[in-house]
C-alpha cells in the first residue's frame, strides 16, 4: 500500500504535469504566433478566479468561464476590419486585469490575489493534479489525431482553405487548448507568469530543432525541467515558486538562443 504524497510531493508531480502540458500547447502557440494572445488570456482568467473565490465556488471553473467570455469578445473585436487580432488581444489583456482588480477591491471578504497572480504550487490538491492531467491527455490526443492539420493551417492558412478545409476548426481547437492550459497551470505559475511556462520552452525547442515533431518532444521536456528546477530552487533559496519556475523557463530559452548563435558562428567559420 503506497503512502500518500506530502505537500511537496504533490507540488513536484504538479509542476511536471504542468510543464509537459505547457510545452505541448506551447508548440501550438509558437507555430501559430499566438504568444501575445496567450499573455492576454492569462490576464483574462484573473477576474474569473477572483469572482470564484468570492462566491466560494471552484476557482478553475471561474477562470475558465471568464476566459471563454473574454475570448468571445476578443473574437468579435478581431473580426472588425478596422481593428484586428492584436487590438482584440490588447483589449482582453487590459480589461481582464482591470476587472480582476476591481472585483478584488469590492470583495466582501479577503481574497489572496497574489496566489492568483504568481501561483501557489505548494498548496495544490489532488483535484488540481487531476485537472492538469486531464487537460494533458486531451492535448496529447489532439496532437496525435489532428497534428498535421494544426501545423498545415498554422503555416499556410490560405492554402489550407484552398484545399477545401475549414480553418476555423483548427483555430477553435487551438483556442480551446490554450485556454484549458492557462486555467490548468494557474496553481503553478498564476495568471501573470503562465505565459512564460507556455511560450519559453516551446520557443527554445524551435531554436534547437526544426521539425515540429521533435518540438513536441523537446518542449515538454524543457517545460518539465523548468518546473522541477524552479521548484527545487524555490525550496533551497526560499524563493517564490511561481517566479522561480518562470525564470528557469526564460533562462532555458536564453541558453537555447546562445547555443543556436554559437552553432551558427561555428558553421560559418567552417564554411
Amino acid at each position: 500500500m503506497s503512502l500518500p504524497l506530502d505537500f511537496f510531493g504533490l507540488a513536484m508531480v504538479e509542476v511536471v504535469l504542468a510543464g509537459v502540458l505547457a510545452g505541448l500547447v506551447g508548440v501550438l502557440v509558437v507555430l501559430r504566433e499566438r504568444a501575445f494572445f496567450t499573455m492576454s488570456l492569462t490576464h483574462a482568467t484573473f477576474p474569473g478566479a477572483v469572482a470564484a473565490a468570492i462566491l466560494g465556488v471552484s476557482i478553475p471553473l471561474g477562470a475558465a468561464v471568464a476566459a471563454v467570455g473574454l475570448i468571445a469578445i476578443a473574437v468579435g473585436i478581431g473580426r472588425m476590419r478596422s481593428q484586428g487580432p492584436a487590438v482584440a488581444s490588447g483589449v482582453m489583456l487590459t480589461a481582464g486585469f482591470a476587472l480582476g482588480a476591481f472585483l478584488q477591491s469590492v470583495a466582501p471578504l479577503a481574497v489572496d490575489v497574489e496566489s492568483f497572480l504568481v501561483g501557489q504550487v505548494l498548496a495544490v490538491t489532488t483535484a488540481d493534479l487531476a485537472l492538469t492531467a486531464g487537460v494533458l491527455v486531451v492535448a496529447a490526443l489532439v496532437w496525435a489525431l489532428a497534428g498535421a492539420h494544426l501545423v498545415f493551417s498554422s503555416a499556410d492558412e490560405a492554402g489550407y482553405r484552398r484545399a477545401g478545409l475549414a480553418p476555423w476548426i483548427p483555430e477553435t481547437l487551438s483556442l480551446a487548448l490554450i485556454a484549458g492550459t492557462v486555467v490548468a497551470i494557474m496553481p503553478v505559475v498564476g495568471a501573470i507568469l503562465g505565459v512564460a511556462l507556455i511560450v519559453a520552452p516551446a520557443a527554445a525547442a524551435r531554436l534547437l530543432v526544426r521539425d515540429w515533431r521533435w518540438m513536441l518532444l523537446v518542449a515538454p521536456a524543457l517545460g518539465a525541467a523548468s518546473g522541477v528546477v524552479g521548484l527545487l530552487a524555490s525550496r533551497w533559496f526560499d524563493l517564490a515558486a511561481g517566479g522561480a519556475i518562470a525564470l528557469v523557463a526564460v533562462l532555458l530559452y536564453a541558453l537555447a538562443w546562445s547555443a543556436r548563435a554559437l552553432r551558427g558562428t561555428i558553421e560559418a567559420r567552417t564554411r
